[in-house]
């Protein structure tokens, strides 16, 4: 979640925002406690809930059926890791998008000290030169990525 903002401008709109938001939205987990029907994956003393607890987030995908959770698995990780998350469809976006996360990265890295979760939503349809434009990122540990796939 967003720090909060001291513009009172923004203060409103984003309340109004929140009350507006569907209930599922409203009602979707925000910690690894919340989330449930997945034991076997973020159950206490597994390797994803480990490295959430001492903040050692490491780059993952996430494969299963629609609507299993993997979005909101990867929005928990990031929130309870402190980290900025993104959401990045690998069906609508390019390499124009993909640099400005990368810069958007940087500066969050230098001024906050802050990690970003890069979660890529059907990382399967990436095409090369998508995976070549941020690869080295993720190798360099600028980015943490977390893919969401429903293909095997």
């Amino acid at each position: 979640m967003a720090p909060p903002s001291t513009d009172i401008f923004d203060y409103g709109a984003q309340q109004t925002a929140q009350a507006s938001q569907p209930l599922a939205e409203r009602m979707r987990p925000r910690k690894l406690e919340e989330f449930l029907g997945q034991g076997h994956a973020v159950g206490k003393g597994t390797l994803i809930r480990l490295a959430v607890e001492q903040d050692r987030v490491f780059s993952m995908i996430l494969w299963g059926p629609p609507g299993c959770g993997k979005t909101t698995l990867a929005r928990i990780i990031a929130g309870e890791s402190r980290s900025h998350f993104v959401h990045f469809s690998a069906v609508l976006s390019g390499v124009k998008e993909i640099r400005s996360v990368i810069q958007d990265a940087k500066e969050k890295q230098k001024l906050y000290h802050k990690r970003t979760v890069l979660f890529v939503d059907e990382i399967h349809r990436f095409n090369k030169a998508q995976q070549d434009a941020f690869l080295h990122h993720v190798e360099s540990g600028l980015l943490t990525l977390i893919g969401a796939t429903t293909e095997n």
